[in-house]
């Protein structure tokens, strides 16, 4: 099955969820989403330099630079792509 089927049956789910909660039949479900592994991880894991990862997904050296020393951290949608490319490393490529 593809990604996009994958994603097309979670979302239908959700929205089946959401029905049901609506109509006071059920209470909506909640996920906790994992943390993603550290930048410095996910980018040795996929084997690029900084250079190459910063541009793959949309940040500047510098702000790569900052969150694998530690200096800052990525929030909102820099981490959730982050913990896109973690578990789905090939969306970088294609």
């Amino acid at each position: 099955m593809e990604k996009s089927d994958l994603l097309g049956i979670d979302l239908q789910e959700e929205l089946a969820a959401i029905r049901q909660h609506k109509s006071g039949k059920d209470i909506l479900r909640t996920r906790k989403l994992e943390s993603p592994s550290d930048a410095a991880t996910i980018r040795h894991r996929l084997g690029l330099t900084q250079e190459a990862f910063a541009a793959l997904i949309g940040v500047s050296v510098q702000t790569l630079r900052n969150w694998e020393q530690g200096t800052r951290q990525p929030r909102g949608a820099a981490l959730a792509l982050l913990r896109i490319v973690e578990k789905h490393p090939t969306v970088l490529f294609s």
